[in-house]
Formats: C-alpha cells, structure tokens, sequence
C-alpha cells in the first residue's frame, strides 16, 4: 500500500502476522513522520464539551479527526484476515493495544522472549565454516530483536562478544584491536568494517 506524502508516495508496511517487532518499528516511524505517534501510545482524553471555550472545541475537533486518520491508517495496513481483531476499536490507541497484545504478548510473554534472545546472543558463537557476515547478520539480528522488547544492548558490549565469539581465523586480528583500538569508543560498525578488510 502506498499513500501520498508531500507530493510523493510513502510504501506503508502491510502486517500480515509476520515480523511483528520489525513491522511495528516501521509504523512507529510513518506515526513520527506524520506527527501522530502519540495517538498510538497515549490516545486523548475527550474532556465534557459543556463551559470548553471555541478554542478548546477546535482542538477537540482536531484530536478526534488525528485519531481517526491514525485509525484508519491501522485499519489499512493489517491484512484482511487480521482486520476483524481490531474492527470493532474506535480509538487508535485501542486498535494499536490490540495489535501489541495479541502479536508482541503479554509483559511475561515478552520477559522470556527476552531471557530466550539474551540466551542466544550469549552462547551464539562464530563456527569454522560460517561467514563472517552471515554471523555478524545473526548477531545484528539477535541485538535489534531485543532492542524491539525495550532490552537494549550497550554497542561496547556487542564490540565485546563479537572480538570473543569469532573463529580462530580471526584471533590474530581480534587480539590486535583489543590492544590498539579503545573498545571503550569503538563501533560495532568500525570493528566490522576492520574485520571486513582483514577478511
């Protein structure tokens, strides 16, 4: 699907019960860009109309036609058969905490998938026969699937398991940056884009 923004066409992600934490990164981004992120996560409180002055009812006004337009953006970016879960919402906040529920879980849900992400990233190590890359994509991976569950990871400490898992092809140039380079500054891009060029 794609809507028009600014002259131009924006592709909106479709979510289709797939990639949940991804899909919902992307949406959070086009609700930023569009300045209506807060109806999502705060919604509005509609106060009584009775003694609000015409300035308060044209804000109302507008809270409620950015609630529906931020509705309707939801409504069109689920597929049809995930439609009818959030059908019958009428906030956008509703809808969103719907989708949040069902496909991210519940606060335990979501605290073993994070013990269960946290594991893999401990014991995940680099094999004799895995490309650098492949196991850099795997970690990278592992890392923003946290990040998704509010369970960020420090870039020192990514730096750190990355010069400690690798094969032993690379224990020459692993020992050499963890004396030459500060690990305490050094970006998980930097050391990828070195180990890149030692490769």
């Amino acid at each position: 699907m794609t809507t028009p923004e600014n002259g131009s066409k924006v592709r909106v992600p479709i979510f289709s019960e797939e990639n949940f934490d991804f899909w919902i990164i992307k949406m959070e981004t086009m609700f930023i860009s569009r300045d209506l992120l807060s109806y999502v996560n705060e919604g509005y409180i509609v106060p009584t109309t009775e003694g609000m002055t015409n300035a308060q009812r044209t804000e109302l006004k507008e809270n409620i036609k950015k609630d529906a337009k931020t509705l309707r953006i939801l409504q069109t970016v689920v597929t049809d058969a995930i439609f009818p879960r959030i059908a019958n919402e009428r906030t956008a906040k509703g809808a969103w905490n719907v989708l949040k529920v069902e496909f991210k879980g519940s606060n335990k849900v979501r605290d073993v998938k994070v013990q269960s992400l946290g594991r893999d990233f401990e014991y995940t190590r680099m094999n004799e026969t895995r490309l650098l890359s492949d196991y850099c994509t795997r970690l990278t991976v592992l890392v923003n699937q946290m990040k998704t569950y509010v369970e960020p990871i420090p870039e020192k400490r990514v730096v750190q398991k990355i010069l400690m898992s690798l094969n032993r092809k690379y224990d020459a140039i692993a020992s050499i940056m963890e004396e030459t380079k500060d690990i305490e500054t050094l970006g998980v891009h930097d050391l990828m884009g070195t180990l890149k060029d030692f490769d």
